[in-house]
């Protein structure tokens, strides 16, 4: 039976792996520059965007007309963090835009890319 490290997830044998959040935003494509500078303001260091296609309370977008598309954004950072941008988004954009954030704690190996 493995032990595990509380503190950082690492069990055993395996290679150090350290706590974190996976932030994902999904909005309207018209929204990327305005939330990179935001999130770049905020100190994130990185983050992933893509296309995104689905439906829900405001309809059902294809990603195939960008006045009508969404994005994903994606960042790996800290709970505290986490907690700034989603203070940000419901403060500044959730009573004018299509917009949903989602954060779940996750591991990763490569700690400094996500300071």
């Amino acid at each position: 039976m493995t032990t595990q490290d509380s503190q950082r997830g690492q069990l055993k044998g395996q290679p150090q792996k350290y706590n974190s959040m996976l932030v994902t935003i999904v909005t309207e494509s018209s929204l990327e520059g305005q939330l990179s500078r935001e999130l770049e303001g905020l100190g994130v260091q990185g983050y992933t965007i893509t296309d995104a296609r689905g439906k829900g309370e405001s309809g059902s977008r294809n990603a195939g007309w960008d006045a009508d598309s969404n994005i994903r954004i994606e960042v790996i950072c800290s709970e505290s963090m986490s907690d700034t941008i989603a203070e940000l988004l419901k403060e500044k954009y959730y009573p004018n835009f299509a917009m949903v954030m989602h954060s779940h704690g996750v591991f990763v190996l490569r700690p400094e890319k996500f300071k």
